[in-house]
């Protein structure tokens, strides 16, 4: 059970003597089942001498469940990669034996209809343990192999007593793709000798490094957005058993020590409970004990917050459970040097699994006292939700009912309650139809979660948000909503049990002449997409046109995409009409025919005004310089929404690419260091016809390059008496102020030129745009070149600096930059963040396969 770490010095490298390292390291002394199989015999070596696998972990942690009859192993989804994400129920055989039980009777605590009569005296109490979302932070992940084994080996009145009135589930790897992309990273590079030298290759990661999962999204912002499997599977598990006390552990930058929450408390989201901060910080005690007993270093209250409802460590707090956050100096390998000295990856572990049982004597120790929180905080979210003069929110958009489909699948995934529009609902100038649009009332268990995702905040007791500031989710959708004032029980109708996914359909004549698909439709770009694929020909509508259908009189927008049956050989009419069902039922979607091209007004639709669509022949950039997550979310919704596979282009490869080939070039966020030597190639390329769809900071390194002509709008400074430019100010607020003017994340309203083909799809003046950081660029010479300018009133949820206010007035929030025969389309904001603001994506839509158009 013990090996040796070996440290010699070569200049850079640290020389200390050999340590000896068994699981005695990590674990109390106490007696061990010898049945119950450690980590050295399952695994070949101890835990900490190599990075787990998430093979091995998974397949370990699979023999405790079998040997221990404290265990029970439960598959709750699958990963990208299709790796099983699983969570170990640990509790007392006799709990074991009772186990729906106790579980059903728990969940009684959030249903106030009956939580006042549950008795809490020997209820035990839910733990809920999770590791590593972020798959290069691997302590947490590794240090399951030696809790776990505690949990199911460990002899005595201590282990007894625990078991007996918790129930721990514990989650021992949140993300395995990321996991094993970055056991597989630093395990090739370790030698014989380990190497401490922060510069050495296994510190080092490539692009786009193990943080993320699969497709290069952090997952523990998806907590409340639930793109991902991985998220979808955890949440139902949470809600599965609604646990007391969440822990999620990380780590931090390698000269960091040990954090545990409470964070900082004026930074924690204004629906928390101060309750649940004050048990925090006593069960924060329970760590500061264990930690002082091994002469770890940590620190508390001074840093990360509690804000964002979508983090691991603060989803809970908005549903009657504490949730925890730990941060463990990385060593990002086996050994580093840093400021604090040598951090051995052992060391990591062990302050992990300290944790890890600190929580849980805290879970024991304060039972009923967080039980009751669990009991207190629904009772109390009821009362407040009568207080608030906002009793809820209706919902609804009658053209594209996909978006609001999924909206409220989210909904539903968080258990909040959706109800069925009963008659019409008019608020100021939105009318809302009854069996169209739907009511979430306030007056629910899930109060603080439902106001959260509903509400505009532009109020905040802090400055400084560790991430974004606003997250107002049918804004995100696109979807209009409105508060409803008064109790909305007059137009609540049949409660929602699933999303009512629209069902596709092929309407109009049975011979027809023409197809025609509007634009509006979300998944209207996958099916274009298909359609390109099967060879069909399709035409763009650039003007509005009203047709006579069987149901009457009907007008198309600009966009409409029109298939004409005619010019379509040799696919004949019949192969046509079924690609066209197949389509339509596929997306969700309406494909209307018509018997005739002629239309009642507007152009008709064999016009010269039609445009030809084409296939975008797209590539986009990746590697060094390029921002991994804004490129996975483009990479996501091109290869799950709209079912495109797009090329991903290394920019250390790009010399090796003919760009003739391609008509598109994709550049996600980014600072692009790498690309210079490219830059002539390509500006050559776009005057050659090519176009460039920039994103972010990928518009600022085309600037720098000239290859587009865009300025950035200066700061108005006006001096006055009372307040000179250079007043005198306290250094201690320089870090304060400075962090005030970043934009972490808003969402600000950008007005839009609905006749623009970049906005063809949408049909109203303003559109919500999430905003992250301080770009704002003057409007491009050509009235007709910026088609989206942020408005006067542009803040519509979250924080935005008075200076950045100023300067984001008005500026450009897209535009398109004629070069020679080719352009550049700048997309200021990432249209699809974090994969689920979905109301701009139509624009990304736009710019790949209408670019070509205009």
């Amino acid at each position: 059970m013990k090996y040796l770490i070996f440290f010699v010095s070569l200049v850079f490298i640290n020389i200390v003597e050999s340590q000896t390292i068994d699981l005695s390291y990590y674990l109390p002394d106490v007696t061990y089942d010898q049945n119950i199989t450690t980590p050295k015999e399952f695994l070949g070596f101890e835990v900490g001498e190599w990075h787990v696998s998430h093979d091995k972990l998974y397949f370990y942690l699979k023999t405790l469940s079998e040997e221990s009859d404290r265990i029970s192993l439960t598959e709750y989804a699958r990963s990208h990669e299709q790796r099983p994400l699983i969570y170990l129920t640990i509790t007392s055989p006799s709990n074991h034996n009772r186990l729906e039980d106790i579980r059903l009777q728990h969940i009684k605590l959030t249903d106030t209809r009956v939580s006042e009569s549950i008795d809490i005296d020997e209820m035990p109490i839910v733990v809920y343990q999770g590791c590593s979302i972020h798959g290069n932070e691997p302590s947490g992940a590794n240090a399951a192999l030696a809790t776990v084994y505690y949990l199911a080996a460990a002899q005595g009145q201590e282990i007894e007593e625990l078991l007996d009135k918790v129930v721990i589930l514990f989650d021992p790897s949140y993300n395995p793709d990321g996991l094993n992309r970055f056991a597989s990273w630093v395990n090739v590079h370790k030698g014989k000798h380990l190497i401490s030298d922060p510069n050495s290759r296994e510190y080092n990661e490539i692009w786009p490094r193990g943080r993320t999962n699969h497709y290069w999204f952090d997952l523990n912002r998806d907590w409340l957005l639930l793109t991902h499997p991985e998220s979808q599977g955890r949440i139902r598990t949470f809600h599965h058993w609604k646990p007391d006390i969440l822990t999620d552990h990380h780590e931090m930058g390698t000269n960091s020590t040990f954090f545990f929450q409470p964070g900082i408390e004026s930074r924690t989201n204004t629906n928390t409970p101060k309750r649940n901060q004050e048990l925090t910080y006593a069960i924060a005690k329970y760590h500061a004990r264990a930690l002082d007993k091994i002469g770890s270093l940590y620190y508390t209250k001074e840093s990360f917050d509690d804000f964002y409802y979508g983090k691991g460590s603060t989803y809970p707090d908005a549903q009657g459970c504490i949730g925890i956050l730990f941060e463990q100096a990385s060593a990002r390998g086996h050994v580093q040097a840093t400021d604090n000295g040598l951090l051995t990856f052992p060391f990591a572990i062990r302050n992990q699994v300290t944790t890890m049982r600190s929580t849980q004597q805290a879970a024991l120790g304060l039972r009923k006292e967080v039980l009751e929180y669990k009991r207190n905080s629904f009772l109390e979210a009821r009362e407040l939700a009568k207080k608030n003069p906002i009793k809820g929110y209706v919902f609804g958009e009658e053209r594209d009912p996909y978006r609001v489909s999924r909206f409220i699948d989210i909904l539903l995934q968080h258990q909040i309650e959706v109800y069925q529009l009963k008659k019409n609902f008019t608020y100021e100038d939105e009318q809302f139809k009854a069996g169209q649009s739907f009511v979430v009332p306030l007056d629910q268990d899930q109060y603080r979660l439902a106001k959260s995702i509903f509400e505009k905040v532009t109020s905040f007791r802090d400055s400084l948000f560790y991430d974004v500031s606003a997250w107002t989710v049918p804004l995100a959708f696109n979807i209009p909503y409105a508060k409803m004032n008064k109790q909305p029980n007059a137009y609540i109708g049949k409660r929602v049990a699933s999303a009512p996914w629209p069902r596709g359909q092929l309407t109009g004549v049975s011979d027809p002449y023409v197809y025609l698909m509007s634009w509006h439709q979300y998944l209207a770009p996958k099916a274009l997409n298909q359609m390109l694929e099967a060879g069909i020909i399709l035409k763009l509508a650039n003007e509005p046109f009203t047709v006579q259908t069987e149901d009457g009189l009907q007008t198309f927008d600009r966009g409409t995409v029109i298939i004409p049956v005619g010019n379509n050989q040799p696919i004949d009419k019949h192969t046509l009409d079924h690609i066209m069902q197949s389509i339509a039922l596929d997306n969700h979607l309406v494909i209307n025919s018509l018997s005739t091209g002629l239309v009642e007004s507007g152009v008709n639709l064999g016009s010269r005004s039609l445009s030809t669509i084409k296939k975008p022949e797209a590539i986009m950039l990746v590697g060094n310089g390029v921002n991994s997550y804004d490129a996975g979310e483009l990479w996501f919704h091109f290869d799950q929404i709209w079912h495109m596979a797009i090329p991903m282009i290394d920019i250390s490869h790009l010399n090796r690419v003919n760009l003739s080939d391609y008509k598109t070039i994709i550049m996600p966020d980014g600072s692009y260091t790498d690309l210079k030597k490219h830059s002539g190639a390509l500006k050559s390329w776009v005057q050659k016809g090519g176009n460039i769809v920039a994103i972010k900071g990928a518009i600022n390194w085309l600037k720098n390059q000239e290859i587009i002509a865009i300025t950035y709008k200066a700061e108005e400074k006006k001096e006055t008496k009372s307040n000179p430019i250079e007043s005198f100010a306290s250094y201690a607020d320089h870090n304060e102020e400075r962090g005030s003017k970043v934009t972490g994340g808003m969402i600000a309203m950008a007005d839009i030129d609905v006749t623009h083909p970049l906005f063809y799809g949408y049909n109203r003046p303003t559109l919500a745009i999430f905003k992250r950081g301080n770009s704002f660029y003057q409007v491009l010479n050509g009235k007709y070149n910026t088609p989206a300018r942020y408005s006067q009133n542009a803040v519509l949820s979250g924080y935005l600096h008075r200076d950045n206010l100023a300067k984001m007035k008005g500026a450009a929030a897209v535009f398109t930059s004629q070069l020679g025969r080719g352009k550049v389309i700048g997309l200021v904001d990432n249209p699809v963040f974090r994969g689920y603001w979905w109301g701009s994506s139509t624009l990304l839509a736009n710019a790949l396969f209408l670019g070509h158009s205009y």
